[in-house]
């Protein structure tokens, strides 16, 4: 049986090289995850007759099912929920429960984890809801989501700690 990878993080920013992504970067640094850069792909919105014309959301959900056994989001805050790009994601899982529900059941027991970034600490209450549940109908384990920001370009100390903790949560 092939080993799977350590992880992955999906990164859904319409920014390659944003606040999200500094907060990606540290914790690739630390865990040697794999990155997934939504940004570089073309992914369809849902569509119910299928018509994906150079579409490449079943080859990358394939590799990610497949090949990892931890999953993190990382998407910015826009207007209060998760970045549009990820939402396409999230509503794109729907074509494989459908029509590979093979690779679909290869995400039961893998863990998932969230992190957010926005412009502040603050973060609304309910943000995490549709990943949580979305992990709970994937039989995903939902390690929680991970609310993160940057002062003068720059993660700060309590940013630090959160993400050492989710690190933890990897292994």
């Amino acid at each position: 049986m092939k080993e799977q990878k350590k992880g992955v993080i999906v990164l859904g920013s319409s920014r390659s090289k944003g606040n999200t992504a500094v907060i990606t970067d540290y914790v690739l640094g630390r865990t040697g995850f794999d990155l997934l850069n939504l940004h570089d792909y073309n992914i369809a919105h849902f569509d119910y007759h299928q018509n994906y014309e150079n579409d490449d959301f079943s080859d990358l959900f394939t590799i990610m099912a497949n090949n990892y056994h931890v999953v993190i989001f990382a998407t910015p805050v826009y207007w209060y929920t998760m970045s549009g790009r990820l939402k396409v994601f999230f509503d794109r899982i729907t074509d494989a429960l459908y029509h590979d529900k093979p690779t679909i059941d290869k995400l039961a027991g893998k863990k998932m984890m969230v992190i957010s970034c926005g412009n502040a600490e603050a973060i609304n209450e309910g943000f995490h809801i549709p990943f949580k549940e979305s992990a709970a109908y994937l039989k995903m384990d939902y390690k929680g989501h991970f609310h993160t920001w940057l002062e003068d370009g720059k993660i700060p100390l309590k940013v630090t700690e959160q993400l050492e903790h989710l690190i933890q949560l990897t292994k």
